[in-house]
């Protein structure tokens, strides 16, 4: 009883004078996760491009440096490495999130109010935690049985061409049959192909993530599943056993990450590549805003008490949703891509706010990667963006096209007529000191995370 008391005292007195915030980033493929957190905290530790921050520009952090991070088990953010990758000599893309990893930034910052002048500087620490967002996807399925999940996931792949292998591999099935440990493998094989064509095709709906990014679990029956039409298997078949590996993946994959990171994000990050998934037509926007919708239902939104927090228990505060790469078009066009973010994710917003959630949305770009130009053609001035193209290392200008003023006839399905988006590498830089990388409005998002904990 002593130990227990003095354990929470210790808890009680870290988290008032040295608070924690933990920070989740998460997003599907290609939406900037690691370099939306590499220049967070680059331009945190120098602060000369973060105006947006209240605390930045008062003068009044102190400092900011990093730390051990406090789960021995979670493997580190690779900071450094990916930092160098950025503005080195020859800038590139760093390795996109394969697996869980955590960062811990500590600010030292100078209290404001009435009694400024009587408190020394306060330190806040950051645990910034950066998980795939196929992983997030998962956390849908707990709500879910096997019948429930493969009758939805049928019904979806019918219309999709990605699926036609593995369909026709699914006929061939006999799920009342008595298991055959090789034609379940192969059929989890060749489900397996089709959440990797689904990605490369700009799917968002790909559950279950870990067949995706499956780690060390690479091989093992969990991971050894796949969706079957409905019927009365008896015991031994091949039905009962994919039933009984889809229940184990949740209790086994799915129930420890909620339970032993996910629980525990007090604010929330969700990237969206908006631009991308325009490009790739109507279908893509409508399903991007139902997994969007979808996936809210996991973050278990709402302020949080003071007790309760001491306690260990947490709800997600804040929710902020950004568009990423908005440095792909001219700054006249940011105020549509953020309306299309604010349409794509209103009912998924709605929902958090209803529990008591805090909700925003921006065109944000972590990393700004091109300049902006205008050139007359054909008597009307287009406003263009210039880069270096990934694909070939050559610097070109580019006009994608305008955004709708009504994003309610990209949400209808109306498409963008030839709205194009380009892939750009990050630019070469040259950094005057006290100054981070160049980015658009990641100061604002910063605010909007952490400026009321300042």
């Amino acid at each position: 009883m002593v130990r227990s008391a003095d354990r929470l005292g210790d808890l009680v007195t870290g988290r008032a004078f040295e608070p924690v915030l933990r920070i989740g980033v998460t997003g599907l493929a290609r939406a900037g996760k690691t370099v939306f957190i590499t220049s967070l905290i680059a331009n945190l530790i120098d602060r000369g491009r973060m105006s947006g921050l209240a605390a930045a520009q008062e003068g009044r952090i102190v400092a900011a440096y990093l730390q051990p991070q406090p789960d021995d088990t979670v493997p580190r953010f690779d900071y450094e490495s990916h930092i160098a990758a950025l503005t080195g000599a020859n800038p590139h893309w760093p390795e996109s999130t394969r697996t869980i990893s955590e960062l811990r930034l500590s600010l030292k910052v100078r209290p404001t109010g009435l009694l400024a002048g009587l408190q020394g500087p306060r330190t806040l620490h950051l645990d910034i935690v950066d998980y795939p967002g196929e992983w997030l996807l998962d956390l849908g399925l707990l709500e879910k049985s096997f019948a429930d999940w493969s009758a939805a996931t049928l019904k979806k792949l019918q219309t999709r061409p990605e699926a036609t292998a593995f369909l026709a591999q699914l006929r061939a099935e006999d799920p009342d049959a008595k298991l055959e440990e090789p034609r379940a493998q192969a059929l989890a094989a060749a489900f397996t192909d089709y959440l990797h064509e689904a990605r490369r095709a700009g799917w968002s709906d790909l559950a279950p993530g870990r067949f995706l990014l499956p780690g060390e679990l690479a091989g093992s029956p969990v991971l050894t599943f796949a969706p079957l039409p409905p019927t009365q298997a008896p015991r031994g078949s091949l039905s009962r056993e994919m039933e009984r590996r889809f229940e184990a993946y949740k209790a086994q994959v799915v129930q420890p990450f909620f339970r032993d990171h996910f629980a525990r994000i007090d604010r929330q990050v969700v990237l969206v590549d908006v631009l991308g998934t325009l490009h790739r037509g109507p279908e893509a926007v409508a399903d991007m805003r139902a997994t969007l919708a979808e996936t809210l239902s996991a973050f278990r939104p709402g302020r949080t008490a003071f007790l309760t927090r001491l306690l260990g228990g947490r709800r997600v505060e804040k929710i902020l949703f950004a568009a990423t790469k908005a440095d792909h078009l001219h700054h006249s066009q940011h105020a549509r891509l953020t309306h299309l973010i604010e349409a794509l994710v209103k009912q998924a917003s709605e929902r958090a706010r209803f529990a008591g959630a805090e909700t925003g949305a921006l065109a944000i770009a972590a990393l700004r990667a091109t300049t902006e130009e205008e050139r007359d053609h054909g008597g009307e001035v287009l406003k263009m963006v210039r880069g270096r193209l990934l694909k070939d290392d050559k610097q070109a200008a580019f006009y994608p096209g305008d955004l709708p003023e009504d994003p309610s006839h990209v949400l209808a399905g109306e498409g963008l007529g030839d709205f194009q988006a380009m892939a750009f590498a990050p630019a070469p830089m040259t950094l005057r000191p006290g100054d981070g990388p160049p980015h658009i409005r990641l100061d604002r998002a910063a605010q909007f995370l952490i400026g009321d904990r300042l």
